[in-house]
């Protein structure tokens, strides 16, 4: 089990929120499955619909020789069919915040539902994951997706395919990041970089920089996703940027050394894991 929204969902409600899936599956043995596996991972199924035509989604992933994931994403499947449903408006006017990203809108059912969902939750704050899948994006999606977000969570591969994409320019992931916030309306971008940490910059022009951990990788399926939830567990409870940005990249470098993106550490662990590498930080439950 697993996806983006899965994994930052999961974790999140591990840290002590309260997050909730909107999803579809297949009628279909794969959906009752995934139905389980949500349940047994402790998220609610209430927002997961069931479509009688189109399969449950599935992504075969291969790990190269630094277990670095690369995705086969299965066209035409029930998530790309999600529909707007009564159901949900109580839901999207108490929401803090609400995660997406541009997979789901590689099909006009599905953005159009994204964006509805957006416009009935005018208080969240709007989280983007960009994550850039092969044939799944277009310019055009990435440009609306941007202007729709208030906080942008980007790797430092996908950074420089924006700037190939759209000719944004700048000559390093600092100044293509202050590029983008100052096309954007955003307040603030998330950088990952793999090993070697995390930056963030708002738009206030405040860079902050934290550095990677040496751990062993066992794969790093999920490792941004825990980092989006950690810094956006911190953010949305009052922390600092830079102290949401220190247990963000801690919470993704112990992910890297799980198999798979649903392994379960706890907020406690992620402290733990810092005092070990001697970092201080003033997270308190």
């Amino acid at each position: 089990m697993g996806g983006a929204t899965t994994n930052f969902i999961f974790r999140i409600n591990l840290f002590g929120d309260h997050g909730f899936l909107i999803s579809r599956v297949g009628k279909d043995k794969d959906g009752e499955e995934a139905r389980e596996i949500l349940t047994k991972l402790g998220l609610a199924v209430h927002y997961i619909q069931t479509d009688p035509t189109y399969p449950t989604g599935t992504v075969p992933v291969v790990l190269d020789e630094k277990g670095i994931p690369g995705f086969t994403i299965t066209p035409g499947v029930a998530y790309d069919h999600i529909v707007l449903r009564g159901a949900m408006l109580p839901l999207l006017k108490q929401a803090d915040c609400i995660y997406y990203g541009t997979l789901i809108q590689r099909t006009e059912q599905s953005r159009n539902t994204l964006y509805a969902l957006l416009a009935e939750a005018p208080r969240a704050l709007k989280f983007l994951d960009l994550n850039l899948r092969k044939d799944c994006y277009s310019v055009p999606v990435i440009d609306e997706s941007i202007k729709a977000a208030d906080i942008l969570k980007i790797n430092d591969e996908e950074l420089l395919l924006l700037k190939d994409l759209t000719g944004i320019p700048g000559d390093s992931l600092q100044g293509l990041a202050h590029r983008v916030i100052t096309t954007y309306p955003l307040k603030l971008i998330l950088v990952t970089l793999g090993e070697k940490g995390a930056f963030i910059l708002t738009d206030a022009g405040r860079y902050l920089y934290d550095p990677g951990y040496q751990v062993e990788v066992i794969d790093t399926v999920g490792s941004g996703d825990a980092c989006s939830a950690g810094f956006m567990h911190c953010y949305l409870n009052g922390h600092s940027p830079e102290e949401s940005l220190k247990f963000g990249n801690a919470a993704g470098a112990l992910v890297a050394a799980t198999k798979g993106g649903t392994e379960i550490i706890t907020k406690d662990d992620v402290i733990r894991f810092m005092h070990e590498k001697q970092e201080r930080i003033s997270i308190e439950d």
